[in-house]
């Protein structure tokens, strides 16, 4: 299962797309907004997203698991829009018939979404507003670019 959405994210529906009786661990990492960033106070986090690309990355990531660990039971869940704190972001839920298979599939999803998922992640202060950790992604933020394709809403990990 793959999913981006702007509504709240449902950790005990995700995750239970992944449980099958045969697995004996299902390992889950939500991604929540902190209150700080680097010593300034966060107010929220305003996730955008090329909606349709970022699902096809998203699956790729989900296939890539697949091809590595062998498992089947891979969910991701990622929010768009305002993200408030205490909210969860994402949701990565993996199903397994042993947790390290679980753990590692669960650990390196995050990390590939991070990499290749055209998600970006705008920090809102009192003072201000930033795009994080933009610099290392594959695309620019939408309001860096002509054109502004991304959906409403507003993201990097």
């Amino acid at each position: 299962m793959i999913e981006l959405t702007k509504d709240a994210l449902d950790p005990e529906k995700v995750t239970a797309k992944v449980r099958r009786d045969t697995n004996g661990a299902v390992v889950t990492f939500l991604g929540t907004t902190r209150d700080n960033f680097e010593g300034k106070s966060v107010l929220t986090l305003e996730y955008e997203a090329f909606d349709e690309m970022a699902l096809k990355k998203l699956e790729e990531v989900r296939q890539e698991l697949i091809a590595e660990f062998g498992l089947e039971q891979i969910a991701i869940s990622h929010r768009i829009g305002t993200v408030g704190i205490g909210e969860i972001s994402l949701i990565i839920a993996v199903g397994s018939p042993h947790r390290k298979d679980a753990f590692y599939a669960c650990h390196k999803a995050v990390d590939r979404i991070k990499e290749i998922v055209p998600i970006w992640k705008k920090e809102v202060y009192q003072d201000g507003s930033r795009w994080v950790a933009c610099e290392d992604h594959e695309f620019s933020p939408p309001d860096q670019m002509a054109g502004g394709q991304a959906s409403a809403g507003t993201h990097a990990h």
